[in-house]
């Protein structure tokens, strides 16, 4: 991490603004409201989860998400299934994002979904471009 000073401040690179000759709180410190809490619960995780359970059961629909979200918590990302041809060259990569764009427009991928797998074979695409021009280069040098 790289530091400038300007008007008598440290300024961090991350955007952090520090008083000159403070670093900060230390990587991984926890804040004391933080650790008091953790104080305050410690030992007592058992009895908690056992009076949340209880509350569920007895019909406490708040309670009752609270645990069903800790047993089954909602997906965040689903994998996906659809035709794509394999990319092994940067027009491979055009005809994959055509499939991706013929999907979506099918109803197989939503709209996210798509932007997903697209931000993907772009990614890959950039991949190959740059061992394409790296091989190039290289080619270029042994020629001289």
């Amino acid at each position: 991490m790289s530091k400038r000073k300007n008007d008598g401040k440290t300024y961090t690179d991350e955007g952090g603004k520090f008083a000159q000759g403070n670093p900060g709180r230390p990587k991984g410190a926890r804040h004391k409201i933080t650790r008091a809490v953790e104080e305050l619960l410690d030992g007592e995780g058992e009895a908690i989860t056992r009076k949340a359970v209880d509350m569920a059961l007895d019909g406490d629909t708040t309670a009752l998400r609270l645990c069903l979200e800790r047993i089954a918590p909602p997906r965040k990302d689903t994998p996906v299934q659809f035709a794509l041809p394999p990319v092994e060259t940067a027009q491979d990569a055009s005809r994959a994002a055509q499939a991706v764009l013929a999907a979506v427009s099918a109803g197989d991928l939503t709209p996210l979904e798509g932007a997903s797998v697209m931000g993907l074979v772009e990614g890959y695409r950039k991949t190959l471009e740059t061992e394409d021009l790296e091989r190039r280069i290289t080619a270029l040098e042994a020629t001289k």
